[in-house]
């Protein structure tokens, strides 16, 4: 019963969640457009030009976001390069090349080198978050594991300049995350976006300058 009221609780908070309604009107995949679009508009992330990779895209509505950013002005085509990973399908962006596998494997990064055609990225991007088991030491490792995952794929294919936005929760081992961050950007700043549901943990990690980019 009372799994049954909880989910009848976050439905009602979905279908009334004005976030919901503007994704719909604006056409995005996902509310979560608009926190990065926040997070974008107070710290000038996305600018035409650069190579920006998404990592766990699906549905794409960061890569949609992102697509909006670098379009062009008369619509036709973008000013940049986007690149999205996930191990789920994802249908179709236009100018977002999409790789469908797991980043860690040898066949999906040969995939991504081949469209990174020797640049290195300006920008990386993950809303990751692990599948919940609800056993908070879990959890939190789990949740780790993907913020490692990520910090890795920045060292190997971001600009030493280049920036990373990671998902982060407030009680999933955040502070051995922050932690690590400090360790390996010269700057570490938290976002809450106001499109960050009140009652979550969740919160937005962004590191600017790798301290020690891997060649």
């Amino acid at each position: 019963m009372a799994k049954n009221k909880l989910n009848k609780n976050w439905l009602h908070d979905h279908i009334n969640d004005p976030y919901v309604k503007l994704a719909q009107k604006e056409g995005f995949r996902a509310r979560a457009a608009f926190k990065l679009k926040e997070i974008d508009e107070s710290e000038k992330l996305i600018k035409p030009g650069q190579v920006i990779v998404d990592l766990g895209c699906t549905p794409g509505s960061w890569a949609q976001y992102t697509r909006r950013k670098l379009a062009g002005k008369d619509g036709g085509g973008i000013h940049g390069t986007i690149i999205g990973l996930d191990m789920l399908p994802m249908e179709p962006i236009a100018d977002v090349e999409f790789i469908q596998g797991d980043f860690r494997e040898e066949e999906v990064l040969v995939q991504l080198n081949a469209l990174l055609q020797g640049r290195k990225a300006d920008l990386v991007l993950s809303d990751m978050a692990p599948n919940l088991s609800g056993i908070p030491t879990a959890d939190a490792a789990r949740m780790e594991h993907l913020i490692d995952l990520a910090l890795e794929f920045s060292q190997s294919h971001m600009k030493p300049g280049g920036a990373l936005v990671v998902k982060c929760f407030k009680d999933m081992g955040f502070t051995q995350i922050l932690e690590k961050f400090k360790r390996e950007f010269t700057t570490v700043k938290q976002v809450k976006p106001k499109a960050s549901r009140d009652k979550s943990s969740e919160i937005f990690l962004l590191g600017r300058g790798l301290k020690n980019p891997t060649a």
